[in-house]
């Protein structure tokens, strides 16, 4: 396993947001993380990268207990990161936002011509500011950010967000590219159809608790599971 949350409660302030969530992702593996808005989605997300408090239970990450450790300790270990908001910097180019995002960690360096030859459209505007491209583009910047920083894990939270469909559906064709290159991959997606398509093994989420886990394609076949899990 490349990750694995074992029974963590998280809290935000004296509030309990996660009750007791385990899962774990294999290397090379492409899990789902489905559930209603507010199920606590995100928040798992926030838990791995140190963003919320984790007073009980263990996280580890290629074999190592990070449940306590900064969020850059956590980034430098091999943990990516494209969050539903892109957060890349509006003022820098792309090139730019590119190469202040690498690092070397154990796993396998991305290169910026290999994250073009993922998106191409990114060669031809790497001397942009980030602030005069559209949704999908930033949206590209932020995966090759993310790859550029070489992940054994890549978080992805609601990736097609905000995207016209053509673009969506490149985001998803590129987790399976990421999957083929031995890149794990934690997605969580508001298109939980398409979630399950690019996924091996999905976990689905109510009220801050795992309510359902298995294979992607059970999912995707049982319509009546799937309609009383996700609604669709």
């Amino acid at each position: 396993m490349i990750l694995e949350l074992r029974d963590i409660h998280t809290f935000y302030g004296e509030t309990e947001v996660l009750f007791g969530v385990s899962l774990e992702i294999g290397a090379g593996e492409v899990v789902a993380l489905l559930g209603p808005n507010g199920a606590g989605k995100t928040t798992t997300l926030r838990s791995i990268l140190g963003l919320s408090s984790v007073p009980s239970g263990e996280i580890l990450f290629d074999e190592k207990n990070i449940t306590r450790s900064p969020t850059h300790e956590i980034a430098r270990a091999g943990i990516g990161w494209v969050p539903d908001d892109r957060r890349i910097f509006p003022t820098l180019t792309v090139e730019r936002n590119l190469s202040i995002a690498r690092k070397k960690t154990r796993f396998r360096a991305w290169s910026e011509k290999e994250c073009f030859e993922l998106f191409s459209a990114l060669e031809y505007l790497k001397h942009r500011e980030c602030e005069n491209l559209s949704g999908g583009e930033m949206q590209m910047v932020a995966i090759a950010r993310a790859l550029v920083g070489s992940p054994g894990l890549v978080l992805f939270d609601e990736p097609s967000q905000g995207l016209a469909p053509k673009i969506a559906q490149d985001v998803m064709r590129t987790i399976g590219k990421l999957k083929r290159e031995g890149v794990s991959v934690l997605l969580v997606e508001q298109n939980p159809l398409a979630a399950l398509a690019a996924a091996d093994r999905v976990y689905v989420m109510d009220k801050g608790r795992i309510v359902h886990s298995g294979a992607a394609r059970a999912l995707t076949d049982d319509a009546t599971l799937r309609t009383r899990l996700l609604g669709v």
